[in-house]
């Protein structure tokens, strides 16, 4: 059980990286601090799905990473 879980945390993570750097420059921490000058913008399309899988695949993370250290 723990080696699935391991091999399924490296495949989620995997993806969880390729989604990071996928998404649109400045749309982060960055334009916090003056990285962009729009305070809020829609995310529409192709954004809207990709921001969405990240949210998605780090709490599948979270999760995959909880039970490989319960079990």
């Amino acid at each position: 059980m723990l080696e699935f879980l391991s091999i399924i945390q490296i495949i989620i993570s995997a993806l969880l990286i390729g989604a990071i750097l996928l998404q649109a420059r400045g749309s982060g921490l960055s334009s916090v601090f003056g990285g962009e000058s729009t305070f809020y913008h829609t995310r529409r399309g192709m954004e809207k799905i990709i921001f969405w899988a990240t949210i998605i695949l780090a709490i599948l993370f979270v999760i995959t990473g909880i039970a490989s250290f319960l079990f």
